[in-house]
């Protein structure tokens, strides 16, 4: 059983930050890529930001000057930090991971529950 748990969404003012937390746990024998979704309501999902184990990354257009991924591969966990937030950034964030269980198993894709992030004044 593999669990992605976020953590740091929240109300945020514009212009503000907020710092979201992936961690990956169970049964995993190696993490590639992770990454940041959002959605908001009525509109498919769509990419944030994304890290290899390398960690070379890719940012959605929109949002490559304010949000920057990083990740700390000893502890499988991936973060977003996110500044100078606007009232469009408002969106469910999601966590994913390409994460192998074994070796010379599958990769697979995982993904987190979810946390809200709310922007506005």
């Amino acid at each position: 059983q593999v669990q992605l748990v976020e953590s740091g969404g929240g109300l945020v003012q514009p212009g503000g930050s907020l710092r979201l937390s992936c961690a990956a746990s169970g049964s995993i024998f190696n993490v590639y890529t992770m990454g940041w979704y959002r959605q908001v309501p009525g509109k498919e999902r769509e990419l944030v930001a994304t890290i290899t184990s390398g960690r070379t990354t890719n940012y959605a257009d929109s949002m490559k000057d304010r949000f920057t991924i990083s990740r700390d591969n000893a502890k499988n966990t991936v973060y977003l930090q996110m500044n100078s937030l606007k009232p469009e950034d408002t969106a469910v964030y999601y966590c994913n991971a390409v994460i192998q269980r074994g070796l010379g198993g599958p990769a697979d894709d995982y993904w987190g529950q979810g946390t809200q992030v709310t922007v506005s004044s």
